[in-house]
């Protein structure tokens, strides 16, 4: 597991654990079952109500289908101009459609985009058979992958998020997707802004991004909308605000059940606008920036640089950022060897005396080991002290 991984789950278990301690504010009142607000940036969660609770995805589930798209294109298995064939099945999925069918072979952007904007079911399975081969072998692929990213009360059936038995997910394991899917596939996150798309040949119906928040806050650039009968309206949204003193503060919402179109996106942004003004950022420490160098002991150089890769930024209640503290916790003696990015202990963040979470430091160089007499010369020292 990726120490950016680790990271993530940490806070997100962490903090939701200790906010009670901390005193954190509480959220506003939101008409929908379950939901929960993340700060991307800091990798931190603000608020949840049942976030562990299972619930349908509906086409919630194509931020994993569409996770699998963008890491195909990442590694090249696929490229973004390559046509891919439309199936008898993917012609005739029910739902939402771009309205594509097996006459067309259609770029595989074309189908991001019927996939992203216009929710649609023909372009998802389009897309599930291009990169998997069949639908049963890239929902396989699904679930793997939700494994691997920590979603351990998620369970998927089918690509698209029509409903079927064993299908299902909870807005902790959204929250973790969203975020990831941001994260590491940033070159893509742009699809999800787009308000109007329509292929080219195709019906003029159904050419409008469900995601009115795009249409409302100019912050908002995602992510996706999902709505069945039996999972009622959903919303994932994500905003991206200017600050002087961090720069871009990214959150993530998650709503799940709400009773119509207007009331998930009127919740989702009362979501988002809560969480930046009652909350404020403060950057602790740049990428790459070392934390402490602690002197290392039998090594080639005398200290071993510790810190993070990300910038290390945390949401704190707002007006308390004077109340910031860090401690840090690690091995002591550090001996080497140690590799690029190995975790070494850890920073503690507090408010005054109270704890509120905790992230990995990592070697930001590596340190190998000296030669024989360097090693020899400073396990003396270390018998010695």
């Amino acid at each position: 597991m990726s120490a950016t991984l680790k990271t993530l789950i940490l806070i997100f278990w962490g903090t939701l654990a200790l906010s009670a301690q901390a005193q954190m504010p509480q959220p506003p009142e939101v008409a929908a079952k379950a939901y929960l607000l993340i700060d991307v940036t800091a990798n931190q969660l603000l608020a949840a109500k049942d976030p562990d609770m299972a619930v349908e995805p509906a086409s919630l589930t194509k931020l994993m289908t569409a996770y699998l798209v963008f890491d195909a294109l990442k590694s090249r298995k696929i490229d973004l101009k390559q046509t891919l064939p439309v199936s008898e099945r993917a012609w005739k999925m029910p739902g939402s459609r771009m309205f594509i069918d097996p006459k067309m072979r259609v770029p595989v952007e074309d189908l991001i985009k019927g996939m992203v904007v216009q929710s649609g079911n023909d372009a998802t399975v389009a897309l599930a058979e291009g990169v998997g081969g069949s639908v049963e072998r890239f929902v396989q692929m699904m679930n793997d992958q939700a494994r691997v990213l920590g979603m351990k009360n998620s369970s998927y059936r089918n690509p698209e998020g029509l409903p079927e038995a064993g299908h299902t997910t909870t807005a902790r394991d959204l929250g973790v997707l969203a975020a990831r899917l941001m994260r590491d596939f940033p070159e893509f996150v742009p699809y999800y802004a787009i308000k109007k798309y329509r292929y080219e040949g195709t019906p003029a119906a159904n050419d409008s991004n469900r995601n009115l928040l795009l249409f409302r806050d100019p912050s908002v650039d995602g992510l996706t909308t999902g709505q069945t009968h039996s999972a009622g309206y959903c919303l994932v949204a994500t905003a991206k605000r200017e600050f002087a003193n961090v720069g871009s503060r990214r959150l993530l919402s998650v709503v799940l059940g709400a009773d119509s179109e207007n009331t998930r996106a009127n919740e989702s942004q009362k979501l988002l606008n809560w969480g930046y003004t009652a909350f404020d950022a403060v950057k602790l420490f740049e990428a790459g920036q070392p934390v402490l160098s602690p002197a290392v002991w039998k090594g080639k150089t005398p200290v071993l640089k510790l810190g993070s890769f990300q910038p290390l930024v945390v949401s704190v209640p707002a007006g308390t950022a004077a109340q910031i503290k860090t401690q840090v916790a690690r091995p002591d003696p550090l001996v080497a060897p140690f590799s690029k990015g190995q975790s070494v202990g850890s920073l503690k963040v507090l408010r005054g005396d109270q704890p509120l979470f905790e992230v990995p430091l990592v070697a930001l160089e590596a340190v190998e080991q000296a030669g024989v007499l360097g090693r020899a010369w400073d396990a003396l020292r270390l018998w010695i002290k």
